[in-house]
């Protein structure tokens, strides 16, 4: 989870993302050769990635955070395992990936649905509506601020308060 973190974390730049990824899956990173660091980290995006999978040509539109979705995402993974996924000392990313892909019916894929409706300009049922309308603090994807972004808004936000006294 740490390497999603990264990858939607703004203040990160490429090569820092890059980094994190390489330090999340080689336990003994620091010996590898300069000469073999963009091969390191090609092979650390083509495994968290699933391998040779077949990949969308298109640029998907956001429809998950894995910050913000852990929880709905894990319930979800359980059902499909049979078992606290969370408690397992060791599984393999494929493993994870392929419990993740299975995932049917349920909260995580109604507000994965919302999502794709709603990013694709298409109409939501009544009932997906009322859904939406209810649970839009789950289903609305948080927008990650800079430091920068989040500084002023702390300023803009204590001037209010100054205004208000």
């Amino acid at each position: 989870m740490k390497f999603f973190e990264a990858m939607a974390d703004v203040d990160l730049s490429d090569t820092e993302k890059a980094v994190v990824a390489v330090e999340c899956l080689y336990t003994d990173y620091e010996s590898i050769p300069q000469c073999d660091i963009v091969e390191a980290i090609k092979k650390a995006y083509w495994f968290l990635d699933g391998g040779d999978m077949p990949k969308s040509k298109k640029q998907p539109v956001k429809l998950m955070d894995w910050k913000q979705d852990e929880s709905i995402i894990f319930p979800a993974l359980n059902k499909v395992a049979g078992f606290e996924t969370r408690m397992v000392e060791y599984m393999h990313w494929w493993s994870f990936l392929g419990l993740f892909n299975e995932i049917g019916e349920g909260l995580y894929s109604q507000v994965m649905n919302i999502r794709s409706k709603r990013a694709k300009g298409k109409k939501l049922e009544k009932w997906e509506r009322e859904f939406y309308n209810e649970h839009k603090e789950l289903i609305d994807i948080k927008e990650k601020l800079s430091a920068e972004e989040e500084a002023e808004v702390l300023k803009e936000e204590n001037f209010i308060k100054d205004l208000a006294m």
